[in-house]
């Protein structure tokens, strides 16, 4: 069988690109179509595969500033070949899977959420922009049409798999579609239980402004506790600034996997103010033994498990954050019972899950 893997871009390192990389450890000989990559991400999962970019990767600045090509990546994506493939699997959060395959082709999208800019993250998506009001009008614009796309992208997929419950539901009132919750693989033979437990609190991930790491950055500087950041990305100067010259405060930048793994297994908690998707850095923290201190929406109330593996606040707030952590006592925590429960979400079992769920779509297709 002649196998396709569409993925939106391969130009950071998150978790879509992590579970492309078991897409393609499952299906070793698929062609891996994508709008554009650095090499340093191709190199890192996916040396000596077939990987075939769209021309936005040979336009001018493509690659490094690709989000000025967006009103171009629906064109872009249709313009993929798929007429020799056998299966079209998308791994999607935005243009994957809008695809054209053949009608004997059957399309199974591995969906990260309908995309968030386009549709319940619009307005707070617009107003973070550091642009004047008239350039996010034009982009208010191009959202609209790239919204209509999106819309009917969605009826091109068979059939489609989504990363939690949460994300289950925004397919369900954004595509009118249904699917099947299949959560994302944890690799959870990375890490593990520290001996002893460090005097530090740990958040980390890429630095976006959706990410709230701001109201944390402001709750620990009203107390003596260390918190320490990894990672990098557009919000780092301003989440700076905002740290100040708070010396209880460190930004790490860019840690290797060995380095995130031991800064997971030593910390007292892991601070998680976003409302994600599904949010794998929360599980890798806990198959690490630690608990997680997450904010009360999204992925989050699906894998933590309040009083055992970590604990809840309720607003994205300086006040509500800061609630949650002045009295917060991390020695009560099991750290075994929390691993347990956080290898559910192993990458052998969304291996057995998707292999399962594409036997059973392909059979479903040819009847």
């Amino acid at each position: 069988m002649k196998v396709a893997l569409i993925h939106d871009h391969l130009a950071q390192d998150g978790g879509a690109e992590k579970v492309l990389k078991v897409f393609a450890d499952m299906y070793p000989k698929a062609t891996i179509f994508t709008l554009l990559y650095e090499k340093k991400h191709v190199n890192k999962y996916f040396t000596n595969r077939k990987i075939e970019t769209s021309i936005i990767q040979r336009l001018p600045g493509g690659v490094r500033f690709y989000q000025w090509y967006m009103p171009f990546m629906p064109m872009a994506v249709e313009f993929f070949d798929l007429d020799d493939f056998d299966l079209v699997i998308s791994d999607a959060s935005a243009f994957a899977k809008g695809v054209i395959t053949p009608a004997e082709t059957p399309h199974i999208c591995y969906c990260h959420t309908p995309t968030r800019y386009l549709w319940d993250y619009t307005h707070k998506y617009i107003n973070e922009l550091s642009y004047n009001k008239y350039f996010k009008k034009v982009i208010s614009l191009v959202l609209n049409y790239t919204r209509l796309w999106d819309r009917q992208a969605a009826d091109r997929v068979d059939y489609f798999i989504a990363n939690s419950n949460t994300v289950k539901r925004r397919i369900a009132k954004y595509y009118k579609r249904s699917s099947r919750v299949i959560y994302p693989p944890v690799e959870n033979k990375l890490f593990d239980i520290a001996e002893k437990v460090g005097d530090y609190y740990l958040i980390g991930a890429r630095l976006s402004p959706y990410k709230r790491f701001d109201v944390v950055i402001q709750a620990f500087k009203r107390t003596d506790l260390k918190l320490k950041i990894f990672g990098s990305g557009v919000d780092e100067k301003r989440l700076r600034e905002i740290a100040g010259d708070a010396t209880n405060i460190e930004f790490l930048g860019r840690v290797s996997d060995e380095e995130k793994a031991k800064l997971y297994s030593e910390c007292r908690a892991f601070m998680n103010p976003q409302d994600e998707d599904f949010g794998i850095t929360a599980i890798e923290a806990m198959v690490s033994g630690r608990p997680v201190i997450a904010y009360r929406k999204g992925g989050a109330t699906e894998t933590v498990i309040e009083g055992e593996t970590g604990e809840f606040f309720d607003k994205q707030t300086e006040e509500s954050v800061y609630n949650s952590i002045k009295d917060f006592d991390y020695k009560k925590y099991n750290t075994q019972k929390i691993r347990d429960h956080a290898l559910k979400f192993s990458e052998d079992r969304f291996k057995k899950e998707i292999k399962d769920f594409v036997e059973e779509k392909i059979n479903d297709f040819k009847k």
